[in-house]
């Protein structure tokens, strides 16, 4: 059961930056991340880039968006461990999407998306077949004015789950001054103190999931049973408070600040099965950064 819902999770929050930056038309996105661990001397930070460019079809009006991420992990290591804790403390993740949308409807888009990710702590220096993950996804989208649903699925090469999962998500602005957002990776409600300005509290997820080159027992010697550490993946589910000020009419700046509910930090093998529990016990978390949108 375990197994299973940690897949779901993990299916469900990869690449959910695409669909997140999707309900807020983020063109791109420049972040750092800080998460220091409690009950451990580790620490865990990342800075993140994100940049997409749609192409509008005069004939039809439809898009397409490519787009590509990088994201930088440094994970301070200072746990006493049986394994090469060193190996795991500069991780990398670079991701090409592309996004089609059609429009089926005076309200409904049609929605093809697939990203290649490389991920990994590339300690060879080279990139192997391991690091390679793929993402699909199928989605409806209704817009109108302030409110959107989106209805899909998603299936993803980086879990061992055979089968694709649901997306569902809508954001609604109820009121001039108050909107919310039901969906994976968050769920907010959202206050605005004025067209430049507003807080928001939420619901988050966020991850990291990286290939170990060369794999390593846990144990510090040949496992009898062959399970190996070939994986790190950052599972955690975040609960924020956050303050965005929007400088122009194109560029925001956002902090958010809060506590993390489920936080695993764990190692695994290449059936994604944990063999190693990193960190499991909630901590503080911090984020900000600048985000360019054609709101």
């Amino acid at each position: 059961m375990k197994r299973i819902f940690n897949g779901i999770l993990f299916v469900a929050i990869i690449g959910t930056t695409t669909f997140m930056e999707g309900q807020e038309d983020v063109l791109g996105r420049i972040e750092y991340t800080n998460f220091p661990q409690s009950n451990s001397d580790n620490t865990f930070s990342r800075f993140k880039t994100l940049v997409k460019y749609p192409i509008k079809f005069k004939s039809n009006g439809n898009y397409l968006i490519p787009g590509v991420q990088y994201e930088n992990i440094n994970f301070i290591f200072k746990d006493d461990v049986p394994f090469p804790a060193e190996s795991l403390e500069h991780l990398k993740s670079y991701s090409v999407i592309l996004t089609y949308i059609h429009r089926i409807h005076k309200d409904w888009q049609l929605g093809l998306e697939g990203e290649i990710l490389a991920a990994s702590n590339f300690e060879t220096g080279e990139l192997m077949n391991e690091d390679l993950e793929y993402t699909g996804s199928v989605f409806f989208m209704k817009s109108k004015k302030d409110q959107r649903l989106i209805l899909g699925v998603r299936y993803s090469t980086a879990t061992s789950l055979n089968f694709p999962l649901p997306i569902i998500n809508y954001y609604k602005k109820f009121d001039p001054k108050w909107s919310y957002i039901l969906g994976v990776p968050k769920t907010k409600i959202q206050y605005y103190l004025s067209e430049k300005s507003s807080f928001q509290a939420f619901v988050s997820v966020d991850s990291f999931y990286a290939n170990i080159q060369e794999e390593f027992s846990t144990s510090g010697v040949s496992p009898i049973d062959g399970k190996l550490a070939q994986n790190i993946s950052m599972t955690s589910i975040i609960s924020s408070l956050g303050y965005e000020l929007r400088f122009s009419k194109y560029i925001s700046f956002y902090i958010y600040g809060g506590h993390s509910l489920i936080n695993d930090i764990s190692l695994r093998d290449e059936n994604n099965d944990e063999v190693y529990t990193i960190n499991d016990t909630n901590s503080l978390y911090g984020r900000t950064g600048l985000k360019f949108s054609i709101l």
